[in-house]
């Protein structure tokens, strides 16, 4: 009998449901992940929500506040504007080496937004991409944002989906930049589901999207060494 096959590091990916960490405690965690990745690093996705938080990227920062109406504001280093993330809402982040899967961030933005889109239409949803606004939008209400930061060749960052969440932050600033953008969720939109099993289907899309043939699930903590 042949020994099996092992799958070569551009076919594998590693999964992590991560539950709900701090925002700095992730962005650290993906910095580390990339600067000490090699060419055998297996990419991985990270499932998470995070707790109440605004973050702007490297467009638009001035640099001088630090939170708004109580709720703290981190600079970071992702393309794109001003966000919040907290509570109810899915958050992946994507670390993917794109010189060894033969893509760049344009199409990993495509992969990303399709996953979105793929996942909202088996809830009967219609959602669709913007030329030239990043993310995902129903009837014209944002419902998914995106961000990246390529370094090295390699991904972190990633997209932040609606499900269940207080929306009213937002009203506090113009989303990713567009004053006056509305925004949405799932719920708002009539679906009743759990969080988590969206997460997974939405997981299971970006997979499928990215071509990845091996799938090892880690579902405890972040990489040994990354925070």
């Amino acid at each position: 009998m042949q020994p099996a096959q092992k799958s070569a590091p551009e076919n594998e990916v590693v999964t992590r449901r991560l539950g709900r960490v701090d925002y700095s405690t992730a962005f650290i965690a993906m910095q580390r992940f990339t600067n000490t990745r090699t060419p055998e690093t297996r990419d991985e996705i990270w499932l998470l929500e995070h707790p109440p938080v605004y973050t702007m990227g490297l467009k638009g920062r001035d640099g001088t506040r630090t939170h708004i109406r109580n709720i703290p504001l981190v600079y970071t280093d992702r393309g794109g504007d001003i966000t919040y993330h907290g509570p109810g809402q899915i958050v992946l982040y994507i670390l993917v080496d794109l010189r060894r899967r033969g893509g760049g961030p344009k199409q990993l933005v495509n992969a990303l937004e399709q996953s979105v889109i793929d996942t909202l239409a088996g809830y009967r949803i219609a959602a669709e991409q913007h030329a030239g606004a990043p993310g995902v939008y129903v009837a014209g209400s944002k419902i998914a944002a995106l961000g990246l930061r390529v370094r090295r060749g390699a991904s972190y960052h990633g997209l932040a989906l609606n499900v269940d969440m207080d929306l009213a932050p937002f009203s506090c600033i113009d989303p990713c930049g567009y004053a006056g953008l509305p925004v949405t969720s799932l719920a708002d939109l009539g679906v009743r589901e759990d969080t988590a099993a969206i997460g997974r289907q939405l997981v299971g899309r970006l997979i499928s999207e990215l071509g990845y043939t091996a799938v090892i699930s880690s579902s405890t903590g972040l990489p040994s060494g990354s925070t």
